[in-house]
């Protein structure tokens, strides 16, 4: 297909802002570099802007992505592929070489407004097994104190975007689960990491489709129109 990239917008849902709590809006999109006919970035990000979008994740640090989205007031977090994460949990050098190239020379050089690294995506699905298990945790944590060293801490905040397979609940009800006991420890260690240092835990929901495998499951969650999102 030759409009790929232009998923990011069919796809992409009104979310809640890390403001939550003060009742602040933001308009995101996931911006997918894998396509095999890819709109120039220069392209995706005049559409970003001029359909209001105001924040956007990619998947990876990819540098003509980056130099597009310089100067344009579109916050930005910025992911790190599973398979780098067993390089960056190896050794801090190997994190304070990634948060060089791939964050503070894109905000010093071209005014790119990083709020957010992304360790991974979805590394504890089930699908994985124990792939990513030792390794996301320490990656974590030399990310952190790379930007610390790199003086970026304060602005941009590490997370580990997850799956909601991460928890499970026997009686059907939320408040009756806990997190999967192969990685209960696990997730406490990340979220006091996390809180910690002031940053967020990310958890990737998918209601369409739920609405996709169930007709019943409510239309208005599954499009997000409870977040005052239009309908398309």
């Amino acid at each position: 297909m030759g409009f790929q990239n232009f998923s990011c917008f069919i796809l992409a849902l009104c979310i809640l802002s890390q403001g939550l709590s003060m009742g602040v809006f933001g308009l995101a999109c996931n911006w997918g570099l894998r396509s095999t006919h890819p709109l120039p970035a220069n392209i995706v990000v005049k559409l970003m802007k001029d359909n209001g979008f105001d924040k956007v994740k990619l998947f990876e640090a990819d540098p003509g992505a980056l130099k597009a989205l310089g100067k344009t007031g579109i916050q930005v977090m910025v992911g790190i592929p599973n398979d780098l994460l067993a390089t960056l949990a190896s050794g801090v050098h190997n994190a304070e070489k990634w948060v060089s190239q791939n964050v503070s020379s894109y905000i010093s050089k071209y005014g790119v407004d990083i709020r957010h690294v992304a360790i991974g995506n979805e590394p504890f699905l089930k699908t994985y097994g124990d792939r990513f298990l030792q390794t996301t945790l320490p990656a974590l944590q030399n990310i952190q104190a790379a930007l610390i060293k790199a003086g970026l801490a304060r602005q941009v905040k590490v997370t580990v975007p997850l799956n909601a397979d991460v928890y499970e609940s026997d009686s059907g009800v939320p408040s009756g689960g806990n997190f999967r006991s192969d990685i209960h420890d696990l997730m406490i260690s990340i979220i006091k990491f996390l809180n910690d240092n002031a940053a967020p835990l990310t958890i990737n929901i998918y209601p369409f489709l739920s609405l996709y495998a169930d007709p019943n499951f409510p239309k208005d969650y599954a499009l997000l129109q409870w977040l005052g999102c239009p309908s398309s």
